[in-house]
């Protein structure tokens, strides 16, 4: 049986890639906000560099990493990314790994209400109820008023947000757009602000740090690689769904390893927003929303929100890869 019909196997390995990002994700909390944001960042971003040669086509130059056909989208993208990847990482820095994983699941729900607004796309009341369950969970979650709200919270919504922007984007851009050039611009943004911001303060990680700074970006690239073959040996409807397994991880290393503890409301939020993500999946998939080349997200720290399951390449593979948030994806 070729890989190409072998979706068994490729649900595994996606299962196999969103465990080891959720190692990559323990990383960031280990560190408990030692090294800076951006300095983690930025080595996360030089890490992401090894999946370039993966990307990469045959008849691709690696000149396309900065070449587009919308230069104003691309830019946005560039932005998008390098704020995203902060984000992240200030979100699972700042809050228990499961309440941050349980709010960067909206993804979808964000995805869906910019594609209304920006791309004039025809949502159904089956996609408003799932964005109204999501939200109704974040809410439960936060409970608001209740309980006091940190920057931590503030950074997952504007890291959802951000990866929603940059997979309406890559609709918007279509499928011409090479997947090199819409990585690059990702991977160009998280380098470049997060290199300006090192410049006025570089911290020296102990060797301890390093250890885990390193954990971060080698899992990550290797969790971006195992997403992308899984999604040759799979449909990508049947890829997207196990990033929810993101969840026992994040309860199983929060109580392992950082205390933290989940109430009976917390975990009811949490499961209305798996079910709003799951509903929004699902309906995609029904309705056949055409995505673009999809593209492995130079953050690893958020979930996948939209794939794309893309026709064979020149070199004779298929291209169909997964994008994560804070691009994530």
């Amino acid at each position: 049986m070729s890989s190409i019909h072998s979706p068994l196997r490729g649900v595994v390995v996606a299962f196999v890639a969103y465990a080891v990002f959720a190692f990559s994700d323990a990383s960031i909390k280990i560190l408990h906000g030692a090294i800076p944001p951006y300095q983690v960042a930025f080595i996360g971003a030089i890490f992401g560099l090894v999946v370039l040669p993966v990307i990469k086509a045959r008849n691709d130059s690696w000149l396309d990493i900065a070449r587009t056909s919308n230069r104003t989208l691309w830019m946005l993208r560039f932005i998008c990314g390098a704020i995203g990847a902060l984000a992240s990482i200030i979100t699972f820095t700042k809050l228990p790994m499961a309440e941050a994983f349980c709010l960067l699941f909206l993804l979808p729900s964000f995805v869906t209400i910019l594609s209304v607004i920006f791309l004039k796309e025809d949502v159904r009341w089956q996609r408003w109820t799932a964005v109204i369950i999501g939200f109704i969970g974040v809410l439960i979650v936060l409970r608001p008023g209740f309980r006091e709200l940190s920057v931590g919270h503030l950074a997952a919504a504007i890291g959802g947000l951000s990866a929603a922007i940059s997979i309406v984007i890559l609709r918007a851009m279509g499928p011409a757009e090479k997947r090199l050039s819409l990585y690059g611009a990702g991977l160009l943004g998280t380098l470049t602000l997060s290199g300006l911001l090192m410049v006025s303060n570089v911290v020296v990680p102990t060797p301890r740090e390093w250890l885990f700074i390193a954990s971060y970006g080698i899992l990550g690239a290797i969790g971006n690689v195992l997403l992308m073959t899984a999604a040759r040996f799979a449909p990508a409807s049947l890829v997207a769904p196990p990033q929810y397994s993101q969840m026992i991880w994040a309860i199983a290393f929060g109580y392992l390893l950082f205390d933290d503890t989940i109430d009976l409301p917390m975990a009811a939020g949490i499961v209305l927003i798996i079910c709003s993500g799951l509903l929004t999946l699902a309906r995609e998939r029904k309705r056949g929303t055409p995505l673009p080349a999809a593209v492995v997200s130079v953050d690893s720290q958020a979930p996948v929100s939209a794939t794309a399951e893309l026709p064979e390449t020149a070199s004779g593979g298929f291209a169909s890869t997964q994008i994560r948030p804070s691009d994530v994806f």
